[in-house]
């Protein structure tokens, strides 16, 4: 039976269309920077492995081996692909708000209303500092295997010259982290900070267009080298404790990205929405409840849950080096660290 909202028949399918609200200053630019490979798939497949909230998926190795001579008097022996796969886990959040009766009462205002039109906003915030949790967890991984994905996926230019990024910083970082494959980065992501410095440069294109009167103009959007520019004061900022008389070093964490960097699958929970209705606390309230279970797995990274006490990892454990590692075929094999399509640069603006 529909719940009811502000005197009105609550639809959970209705309110989860809704969409926007006031201008926000949380910019969330990383969760529509285009970097997800959206798999919906997922969501069906879970439910047959580990209740429907971790799953392992193969990903097929590539062929290689050196030629036979072919002589006449040599055999031809055959060699097999390794089989890799991934494991990734089903992030769950919720929470919930409540107003009262009485602060209607009072201003005619309808509080709840506010609440109710901001949620899919609130949910972007959270998405993205999930997002940036896992980015925090991967570049934290130890181990051999994983330190070259760690090391040569890091450039870190704080300590050279004046510790900001050049004309030359995005080729050198893309190359160290993939090489001849370095093509793959679409996308650098980056604190007002950083991008200011650029700007001071003049390192940055702005990108124009020619509306109709013929007339040339800025769209607001810019490239760096090639690779789209997105500023969003939500990317990491590390404070290093100076010694006295020195100051603090803040330093700013720059991610480049590439087309399908994240698998992300929306897989949804039970009752996504639903509000419910106490007419005896506080004289009345109206609390909406939200839920939701999404998954985000990095490319190329197998989420281990060596570290996860319940179903659902928390920030601190998805942050947690020990829940990461490369993706292997189950020995010594990992994945080729260049196909990945995340790196970082590391600088003091």
């Amino acid at each position: 039976m529909p719940s009811m909202f502000d005197s009105k028949i609550f639809n959970p399918e209705v309110f989860g269309r809704y969409l926007e609200r006031i201008p926000n200053l949380t910019r969330n630019e990383l969760v529509r920077a285009g970097v997800f490979n959206v798999r919906s798939d997922l969501r069906e497949m879970l439910s047959a492995q580990a209740g429907g909230n971790y799953i392992t998926i193969p990903m097929f190795g590539l062929i290689g081996g050196d030629p036979l001579n072919y002589d006449g008097a040599t055999d031809i022996t055959a060699t097999t692909t390794d089989t890799y796969s991934q494991s990734m886990v089903v992030v769950g959040r919720a929470k919930a708000w409540t107003e009262k009766d009485f602060s209607y009462d009072i201003t005619s205002a309808n509080f709840m209303d506010n609440v109710a039109q901001q949620v899919a906003k609130y949910w972007e915030t959270v998405d993205q500092k999930t997002l940036l949790s896992v980015l925090k967890g991967i570049f934290s991984m130890t181990g051999t295997a994983n330190l070259v994905f760690v090391n040569n996926h890091t450039l870190d230019v704080s300590g050279d010259g004046d510790g900001n990024v050049t004309a030359t910083t995005l080729n050198s970082a893309t190359q160290k982290a993939a090489g001849d494959n370095k093509g793959i980065f679409k996308v650098a992501i980056m604190h007002s900070v950083v991008a200011t410095n650029l700007e001071n440069q003049n390192l940055l294109e702005r990108l124009k267009y020619t509306d109709p009167n013929g007339i040339q103009r800025d769209l607001g959007l810019a490239t760096w080298n090639g690779r789209m520019v997105i500023v969003d004061d939500d990317m990491p900022v590390t404070v290093v404790p100076g010694t006295a008389p020195d100051p603090d070093t803040t330093i700013y964490d720059t991610y480049l990205l590439g087309a399908g960097a994240f698998t992300f699958c929306n897989c949804g929970a039970k009752v996504p929405y639903e509000m419910d209705r106490d007419p005896k606390t506080n004289g009345g309230v109206d609390t909406l409840y939200t839920r939701q279970r999404k998954l985000f797995a990095p490319y190329g990274i197998t989420f281990t849950k060596s570290s996860m006490a319940t179903l659902s990892p928390t920030t601190t454990e998805i942050e947690t080096a020990a829940n990461w590692t490369l993706v292997n075929n189950g020995s010594t094999g990992v994945i080729n660290h260049r196909a990945i399509p995340i790196a970082r640069i590391r600088s003091l603006g």
